[in-house]
């Protein structure tokens, strides 16, 4: 996905910039930058692969060689980031959180009112940030332009765009991903992740609304468009990407997994010896179904991430489960004749958690029972790069739906939606048949709404049942 840091100070932000960025890092895995900007020197780039190292052993000498009172900074699943961006509205920095599903299109239409070229990147892809750019230069100013990309871009897109008279944050249209605001004295700042500032010593100030755009200088934070009525903030955000200690629409993450578990533990009928969280965001569920229960909670295995945190990850599929394998440490004696009831936020392709399963058969494990915090994920995220999912035949649901529907019979995907169906629960089935494991039973959509607590209308479920 991604995530980004900004910072408006006084004094200079640069210490502030680099730890506030870092706080992003499980949010991407490839690329990551931070630009600053000073009146001595303008504006000061760098920009490092964090594939092989984390971001702080890459960005460690920027800290002592740049300087500014405005800065900008981002974790990247994918392109590299922040840009420098000359135009007819000076030079800015711009950095993005989002997909854009009709890039074609509107690099075609961009190339029709004069545009001559676009860098491209290793991957034969166009950089979407700079694709953006693109956009916001289509207009005569940079509040226009902003509003103008925001509304050709087919998906979803939250921004940062500074210039030496301070930094335009722009949450998404529907805020799909979150803006939060922190203030200290001398200083604002604007993050991805609503904890990233605290240690910083910034209180929390708002958070922006759905397609607001304000700008932020070290004297305050200025609304120029006004939030819009309605949201369709990413619910994935609180069952996995979001980190434990943040909070989106002032609801916290790590309480909001509390409830999930609790939901998952009202509605269960075995009896295991023990419940067990897959590390590190099946944890927290896992939790709140042990305290719901009151089954013991306990740690059977342990992710060993000393020299493996998540920048460590590559980014080949069969590499990121050869790792993810790795990284799982058994405890054999809480492990050996034991019935475990074990939580993992989701199941996307299954490879994972079979092979989890798999090794804790072999480690003694009497029966391996599966509880996903989440419903069946039935279609490909359209808003966020969530998924490195290249179609939604890799998905389980989808490849064991595909089986159960003769090949020329067109597949009605919402008979798979609903957990009372009889589609559904042959689906489930035949996936805990095929990843091996003694049952498998999915969260409710229902109940994972309601573990969230907001109004329904305002969270974005399409992943699970289709509906944008």
């Amino acid at each position: 996905m991604g995530g980004f840091f900004g910072v408006a100070s006084k004094e200079d932000c640069v210490f502030d910039l680099f730890f506030g960025t870092d706080y992003h890092s499980h949010l991407g895995t490839r690329r990551a930058g931070m630009v600053v900007y000073g009146k001595e020197k303008g504006y000061e780039r760098a920009i490092h692969n964090i594939e092989n190292a984390p971001f702080r052993t890459k960005f460690d000498k920027e800290v002592n060689d740049m300087h500014g009172h405005l800065g900008i900074g981002c974790i990247s699943d994918y392109e590299p980031q922040p840009l420098l961006v000359r135009s007819h509205h000076g030079t800015y920095a711009i950095t993005t959180v989002g997909k854009i599903n009709n890039r074609d299109q509107l690099v075609e239409k961009i190339f029709a009112n004069g545009t001559s070229h676009f860098m491209e990147m290793s991957s034969g892809e166009i950089n979407a940030t700079e694709l953006v750019a693109a956009l916001i230069n289509q207009q005569e100013n940079l509040v226009d332009g902003i509003r103008y990309a925001q509304e050709q871009i087919d998906g979803s897109m939250t921004l940062l765009v500074m210039t030496p008279k301070g930094i335009f944050a722009a949450r998404d249209r529907l805020g799909r991903t979150p803006v939060s605001v922190g203030r200290k004295e001398n200083a604002y700042c604007v993050s991805f992740e609503s904890f990233a500032y605290l240690n910083l010593g910034y209180a929390a100030e708002r958070e922006l609304g759905p397609g607001e755009i304000a700008v932020v200088t070290p004297e305050g934070v200025t609304t120029l468009v006004q939030p819009g009525k309605d949201m369709k903030i990413c619910t994935f955000l609180w069952v996995y990407y979001g980190y434990p200690s943040s909070s989106y629409e002032g609801i916290s993450v790590e309480k909001m997994r509390y409830n999930c578990g609790a939901k998952l533990a009202e509605r269960d009928d075995v009896q295991p010896d023990i419940v067990a969280g897959v590390p590190d965001s099946g944890t927290a569920h896992a939790i709140g179904y042990a305290n719901r229960s009151g089954i013991p909670f306990s740690r059977p295995f342990i992710k060993y991430t000393p020299t493996w945190p998540r920048s460590f990850m590559p980014t080949i599929q069969t590499q990121r489960n050869l790792i993810a394998k790795m990284k799982l440490i058994p405890v054999h004696d809480l492990i050996e004749n034991k019935s475990l009831l074990l939580i993992d936020d989701s199941i996307v392709r299954g490879t994972q958690l079979r092979e989890t399963t798999e090794f804790l058969y072999q480690s003694g494990a009497k029966e391996v029972h599966i509880r996903p915090a989440c419903p069946p994920l039935l279609y490909g995220c359209k808003y966020l790069n969530f998924s490195r999912s290249s179609s939604e035949m890799e998905l389980i649901t989808r490849r064991v739906i595909k089986e159960m529907e003769a090949d020329e019979k067109k597949i009605d995907l919402k008979n798979y939606v609903d957990p009372d169906s009889a589609q559904y629960n042959e689906m489930v089935n035949r996936i805990g048949k095929q990843l091996n494991f003694t049952s498998l039973r999915y969260q409710r959509l229902d109940d994972m709404m309601e573990s969230i607590g907001i109004d329904k209308s305002k969270l974005c479920t399409y992943c699970w049942d289709g509906r944008e």
